[in-house]
C-alpha cells in the first residue's frame, strides 16, 4: 500500500541511506563547508536510532578497534573519551551529541527501509534528473517515495550478517544469536553455549560472557594473530588536560594517526616490509605463546603473515581460554542438532544457546540496494564479468559510472587492516562534495564519472593490491574472493596505498574524468565561501604534494618507511611518552 498524498513526492537536494559515521559526517559537512541547511537533506534507516553499525553491533563486550582519538570526525574531536579503544554505547552517545548538534536528527527517517533507488533522467520538469527512493515503513508496511537530486549511500559494507554454513540451523530449538542481532532478553546464565567464528567480535563476546555460562564451546573457523591489548582509561587528568589545553586533542589525534599509519609499512611485497612483518610476528607470536594455554597454540598461531587479515587486539580473550569452563575446537560442525551440533568426529556438543560470531557477507554485489542508474544498470550488473569487474570497485572509492549523482561513502577498497574508517569516510565526503560543487553553483545539475576512468582507477587498484600482502600466496581472508567465472582473485575491500595518499586524491578532484550535464540553473545552493582554514589547508596539501612528487609516482612504500623508519623513529619515543602521558597508562606493548 502507497502513502504518497496526491502523488506528490517529497524532494530533497540531498537524500543519504544511512545515520552513522558516514551519513553524519555528510550532513554536517554540506553545512561547514557551504552553509547549506539540514532541510536540504533527508536521512533513511531500517534501525530504530542513529548510529549505523553502533546501533546495530550491542553484543557483549563490543567495543572499538581503532583509538577513540582517530576513530571520531576531525571536525569534533572529543576530549572526554572514558577509555582509548571507546566501547559501543559511548560511540553511539558521541554519533547522537554530533547529530543533534548539526540538527539532523529531525531529517532522519527511522525505521524505513529503501527498497530501491532509480535514476530518473526525465528534463522536461522540474526537479529534472533526479533519483527517486522507495521507501518501506517497516512498522505499518506501507510504501513511499522520495526524490533527491544527489544520492549517498552510507549503509556500510558490514550490513547483511553472513549465513551459517552448517545445515539444520533451523531445527536447533535454543535461541540462535548473530553477533550483530544480539538478543539481550535471553540469559546465558548456567547455559551451555557453542560460539562460531573467532575473529575480532568473538574476541570481544567470549571473555565478556564465559563467566555466566556453565561450559562454552567456541569453534574455530579460522586463525587471526592478537596483538597484545593497547586499551585502558582515560584518566581524569588526561580528560581535564584534552579539554582545556588548545590544539591538545588535534596533536594527540596526529599522533595517534602516526603511530597507527607506521603499520602500513607492513603490508607491501618489498623486502624492507617483508623484514617489518618478521619482526612483529616475533613479537606476537611471542605475546599469543606467553598468554594462551600451550594446549591452544596450535589452534590459535597462525601460518600466515601478519597483515593478511585484520589484526585483533586481545581484551581478556586469551587469558579466558585458562578457564576450565571453556573448549576450543577446530573440528568441522557438520550439523546442527535440535539441541547440540555434531561434529565431524561424531562427537555432538551440547548446546542451549548458539552464537553466530562468523562476520558477514563481503566482496559480493548481491547483499547491495538495488540501486539502477542509466540504462536501467544495476550495481549487481555493474559488478560483473562481462562488464569487466569481476567484483566492487568504484573511481576513487566513491563513483560509478552510468550512476550519476551518486556516491558511495566507505565505499570499494575504502576498509584497511591497520587505521579508521572514519577518516576514509571524511575523505569520502570532502570529495564528492568537491566533484558536486559545480551543480551546487547552479553551473550544471548532473555529474557522472566517465567509464574510461573508473575502469583505468580500478585496476590500478587491483594491480597495487597484487603487489600487496592482502594478495600473497599465503594469505585467505575475508577481504578477498575468487570469481566462478575466470578464476581471478578479486578484493574489493582494502586500499593498496596510505590514508595519506587517500586524502591527497580526494584533495583535488581531476575535473576531464567528470562529465558536467543538465540545466544549469545558475542560483548557488551555496549560502557562503568555504571555511576559514582554505588557505593553511591548501598550503598543507601543496607541502605534501611536493613530498609526494619527489618520492615519485608510487610514492607511498617509500613514504611509509620514510614515517616508520630512521628519520620518522626518532621523533617516535617522544610521541610515544607524550601519548602514554595523556593516556595515564605506563606502557602500551
Amino acid at each position: 500500500m502507497s502513502s504518497d498524498k496526491d502523488n506528490k513526492v517529497p524532494f530533497t537536494q540531498f537524500a543519504c541511506i544511512g545515520t552513522g559515521f558516514s551519513g553524519i559526517a555528510l550532513g554536517a559537512t554540506i553545512q561547514r563547508w557551504y552553509n547549506i541547511p539540514p532541510s536540504s537533506i533527508q536521512f533513511f534507516d531500517s534501525q530504530p536510532c542513529v548510529g549505523g553499525t553502533w546501533s546495530i553491533n550491542q553484543y557483549p563486550g563490543a567495543a572499538c578497534d581503532v583509538p577513540s582519538a582517530l576513530y571520531s570526525f576531525s571536525f569534533e574531536r572529543n576530549p572526554n573519551w572514558t577509555r582509548f579503544l571507546p566501547p559501543h554505547d559511548e560511540l553511539r552517545a558521541y554519533l547522537t551529541k554530533v547529530a543533534s548538534k548539526y540538527n539532523l536528527i529531525p531529517r532522519m527517517r527511522f525505521n524505513t527501509k529503501v527498497t530501491k533507488a532509480e535514476w530518473i533522467s526525465d528534463r522536461s520538469s522540474p526537479p529534472n534528473p533526479r533519483w527517486r527512493l522507495t521507501i518501506l515503513n517497516l512498522h505499518t508496511n506501507l510504501i513511499s517515495h522520495h526524490d533527491c537530486q544527489f544520492l549517498f549511500s552510507g549503509s556500510g559494507q558490514f550490513n547483511s550478517p553472513r549465513p551459517l554454513d552448517v545445515p539444520g540451523i533451523e531445527c536447533f530449538q535454543g535461541p540462535v544469536i548473530h553477533s550483530s542481532r544480539w538478543d539481550h532478553s535471553v540469559s546465558l546464565k548456567d547455559k551451555n553455549v557453542v560460539v562460531f567464528g573467532n575473529g575480532c567480535t568473538a574476541a570481544q563476546i567470549v571473555p565478556s560472557i564465559l563467566p555466566q555460562t556453565a561450559n562454552l564451546t567456541q569453534i574455530v573457523r579460522s586463525k587471526h594473530w592478537i596483538y597484545p591489548p593497547v586499551d585502558a582509561k582515560v584518566s581524569p587528568f588526561a580528560k581535564k588536560l584534552l579539554a582545556s589545553m588548545p590544539g591538545a586533542t588535534l596533536l594527540q589525534r596526529f599522533i595517534v594517526y602516526h603511530l597507527a599509519e607506521a603499520d602500513w609499512a607492513g603490508f607491501t611485497l618489498t623486502p624492507p616490509a617483508a623484514q617489518f612483518r618478521e619482526k612483529r610476528k616475533e613479537m606476537i607470536e611471542a605475546y599469543m605463546k606467553k598468554t594462551a594455554p600451550e594446549k591452544y597454540h596450535a589452534l590459535l598461531i597462525p601460518d600466515f603473515e601478519i597483515g593478511c587479515k585484520r589484526r585483533v587486539f586481545d581484551s581478556g580473550y586469551l587469558e579466558c581460554l585458562h578457564s576450565e569452563k571453556i573448549t576450543l575446537t577446530n573440528e568441522k560442525a557438520v550439523e546442527i542438532l535440535p539441541r547440540g551440533v555434531k561434529m565431524g568426529d561424531g562427537r555432538v556438543v551440547e548446546a542451549d544457546v548458539l552464537v553466530l560470531a562468523n562476520g558477514f557477507q563481503t566482496n559480493t554485489p548481491t547483499t547491495l540496494l538495488p540501486i539502477i542508474g542509466e540504462n536501467s544498470q544495476t550495481l549487481q550488473s555493474h559488478w560483473s564479468t562481462p562488464n569487466g569487474f569481476p567484483g566492487p570497485g568504484a573511481y576513487n572509492c566513491t563513483s560509478l559510472h552510468n550512476f550519476p549523482n551518486f556516491f558511495l561513502l566507505w565505499g570499494p577498497n575504502t576498509a584497511t587492516g591497520h587505521t579508521s574508517a572514519v577518516m576514509a569516510i571524511e575523505n569520502a565526503v570532502n570529495f564528492a562534495l568537491r566533484v558536486i560543487r559545480p551543480c551546487l553553483e547552479g553551473k550544471a545539475s548532473v555529474v557522472d564519472v566517465t567509464e574510461q576512468a573508473e575502469k583505468k582507477f580500478v585496476e590500478r587498484v587491483q594491480k597495487a593490491l597484487g603487489e600487496t600482502v592482502f594478495m600473497s600466496e599465503t594469505c585467505d581472508s575475508w577481504y578477498t574472493a575468487r570469481d566462478g567465472e575466470t578464476g581471478r582473485v578479486w578484493n574489493g575491500m582494502t586500499y593498496p596505498w596510505s590514508q595519506a595518499r587517500y586524502w591527497w586524491d580526494c584533495l583535488f578532484p581531476k575535473r576531464g574524468d567528470w562529465v558536467y550535464s543538465g540545466p544549469a540553473t545558475g542560483k548557488s545552493s551555496i549560502v557562503k565561501k568555504r571555511r576559514s582554514g582554505l588557505w593553511l589547508t591548501t598550503f598543507a596539501a601543496v607541502a605534501l604534494g611536493g613530498l609526494l612528487a619527489w618520492v615519485g609516482k608510487n610514492p607511498n612504500p617509500r613514504l611509509a618507511l620514510l614515517l616508520a623508519g630512521s628519520r620518522f623513529a626518532a621523533v617516535v619515543p617522544v610521541l610515544k611518552a607524550w601519548g602514554l602521558g595523556v593516556l595515564g597508562r605506563k606502557d602500551l606493548n
